[in-house]
């Protein structure tokens, strides 16, 4: 692909006097991930210049976030966020449920492969030396790339042992046994999970979300929650996490970005979710955005989604 056109637009957006954020929208919105390396290779070559410093040094605040984030790409930018979440003091768990959880096992390889790469560091150790106990294997679990693939279908006798298992570990006793419950959840792909959630509630006359809301808390909880609704109703599950950032008092903005982009690389993925908060929330999506945020950061975000 020839991206040059697209370097000197946004040579042009930032050379001289004053930034023209309009066009750094413009140009960045619709670029695919091969577009977006294409891109930075161009700018490279015909300027001689970073455009990722470029665009650090014009620009500012959640509006500069978000444009970064879009630069990187969807791999270095998943490597990127794990590395913020857990850099500090304290857990951004948000951001480690929505890189890690649901990964298909290409994805969490790739993930694993580069990060080493960008940071020269595990980040299997990374993660586990940041968080504890049970979390840290539920973790270990989801980044060991075990998930039966997306081709698998379930099976009943295996979906019985699962939900037998999942009950003698929760309801079926005083206290709970978490390890066997992570297992399940971590190495089964989404129409599995769909069939366990489904046989569960049938057999035992309670939904499985239910039961991990009494059962379970804290972040165990938020990551287990994640996985089944994310794997029961993706869409949904998408729509939920978007209306989480805008919700309650002021704006999670990192969360937005971070959720935002995340969703835009894959367009049938965004119009499913849009789709869902519309049935589910009865507003637009972007109309949501435009009530809760303001100026060129406002701006970018629309456009990630409109």
């Amino acid at each position: 692909m020839d991206m040059s056109r697209a370097a000197d637009d946004l040579r042009s957006a930032m050379k001289g006097f004053g930034t023209d954020e309009a066009k750094l929208i413009n140009v960045l919105k619709s670029l695919d991930p091969l577009q977006i390396a294409g891109v930075k290779s161009a700018f490279q070559a015909r300027h001689k210049r970073d455009l990722m410093k470029d665009v650090h040094s014009e620009t500012s605040g959640y509006f500069r976030h978000g444009l970064e984030s879009i630069i990187r790409g969807p791999l270095d930018n998943d490597c990127q966020e794990v590395h913020d979440s857990i850099k500090g003091a304290g857990t951004k768990e948000s951001g480690l449920n929505d890189v890690l959880l649901l990964r298909s096992n290409a994805d969490m390889n790739a993930i694993k492969q580069r990060y080493q790469q960008m940071f020269k560091r595990s980040m299997e150790s990374d993660v586990k030396g940041d968080l504890s106990m049970k979390t840290e294997r539920l973790f270990s679990m989801a980044m060991g790339a075990n998930r039966a693939p997306e081709s698998a279908q379930p099976n009943p006798q295996e979906i019985d042992r699962d939900i037998q298992e999942i009950y003698r570990c929760t309801e079926g006793k005083t206290g709970t046994d978490q390890i066997p419950v992570c297992s399940v959840f971590t190495s089964r792909n989404r129409a599995q999970m769909r069939a366990i959630a489904q046989a569960y509630k049938t057999k035992y006359h309670r939904s499985l979300d239910d039961v991990i809301r009494s059962e379970l808390s804290g972040h165990m909880e938020d990551a287990l929650l994640y996985i089944l609704r994310g794997s029961e109703d993706p869409a949904k599950h998408d729509a939920d996490l978007m209306e989480e950032t805008m919700k309650g008092a002021g704006t999670k903005d990192l969360m937005l970005v971070r959720r935002t982009v995340m969703i835009h690389w894959d367009r049938n993925r965004l119009h499913q979710c849009k789709s869902a908060y519309k049935h589910f929330y009865k507003k637009d999506l972007v109309q949501r955005m435009k009530g809760d945020l303001s100026g060129d950061y406002e701006r970018l975000m629309v456009a990630c989604v409109g």
